[in-house]
C-alpha cells in the first residue's frame, strides 16, 4: 500500500505526523505531498495563473507552494506518484457540515476520488483550553483506517471522519457512528469594530455553539463519538 498525505494545516503541522504514524503502524509506505504553510478553509481552490513552487524536504516528502487540491494534482499528474490510498489530515478543527465545503483537508480527498483515486479525510474537533494528545491521534487514526480500508462504500465517494475532543486520560477510540452531515448552517456573527474610514467587522460567531442536528455529523462528533460519513462528488 502506497498513501499518499497531504492537509491544509501544512506540511509541518503535528496533525500530518500523526497521520504518518497511523499509517506506519500499519505497515504501509507514506510519500507526503503537503501545502509548505498553512491553508485551512481555503476550500477546493487550484492555482492555474502562475507556477506551483515544489520544494522537496527529505525522502517522500514534498511541500508545495498551493492548496491541498494542488497538492493532489501535482502528486498525481507531476511528480507521477500512483497511490493506492489519499489520506488528508489529520486536521487540527473539525469538519462538518457546512465546513466541508469550506475545507481544504476535504477539498484534497475530494479531488483524489474526482480522478479515481480512493481517499479520507481525516480531522479532530477542538475544545478550547483542552490539549491535543496527538499520539493517541495517530493510534485512533490507525485503528480507523484499518476498519475502513475495505470498508464497502459508493462509487465516486470518499470518507470524512472526525475525531471528538477528549481528556488526555480517555485511551480507548469511542464509538463509530455512521451518520450524515449537517444541514443546519455555520453560526455567523460580526462584531463592529471602531474605524475613521471604513467598515470593519470581526468574524465573532463560536463554533462550539453551532446547530446540532439530531443524528448528524455535528451532533455525533460533538457528543463524543466518532463521525464517520461518506461524501460523494
Amino acid at each position: 500500500m502506497l498513501v499518499l498525505l497531504t492537509n491544509d494545516d501544512g506540511i509541518d503541522a503535528p496533525g500530518i505526523a500523526a497521520a504518518q504514524k497511523a499509517v506506519v503502524a500499519l505497515g504501509w509506505r507514506t510519500v507526503i505531498v503537503a501545502p509548505d504553510a498553512e491553508k485551512s478553509m481555503c476550500g477546493h481552490r487550484v492555482t492555474t495563473s502562475h507556477p506551483l513552487v515544489v520544494e522537496r524536504r527529505g525522502e517522500d516528502r514534498f511541500a508545495v507552494q498551493g492548496t491541498p487540491a494542488d497538492c493532489v494534482r501535482l502528486a498525481l499528474f507531476a511528480l507521477e506518484l500512483k497511490p493506492d490510498l489519499v489520506l488528508s489530515g489529520v486536521n487540527a478543527g473539525g469538519n462538518l457540515g457546512q465546513d466541508i465545503v469550506i475545507s481544504g483537508t476535504v477539498a484534497a480527498a475530494r479531488e483524489a476520488t474526482y480522478h479515481g483515486v480512493r481517499s479520507m479525510a481525516f480531522s479532530h474537533y477542538l475544545k478550547r483550553g483542552l490539549p491535543v494528545d496527538w499520539e493517541r491521534t495517530a493510534r485512533w487514526t490507525s485503528t480507523l483506517l484499518g476498519e475502513l480500508h475495505h470498508a464497502t462504500k459508493a462509487p465516486r465517494s470518499f470518507w470524512n471522519i472526525n475525531l471528538p475532543h477528549l481528556p488526555v486520560d480517555v485511551h480507548e477510540l469511542p464509538a463509530r457512528v455512521r451518520c450524515d452531515p449537517a444541514q443546519s448552517p455555520l453560526n455567523v456573527s460580526f462584531q463592529r469594530r471602531e474605524h475613521p474610514e471604513h467598515h470593519v467587522f470581526d468574524y465573532t460567531a463560536s463554533y462550539a455553539e453551532r446547530p446540532r442536528d439530531p443524528g448528524s455529523d455535528v451532533e455525533i462528533c460533538f457528543s463524543d463519538r466518532v463521525s464517520v460519513s461518506m461524501l460523494g462528488i
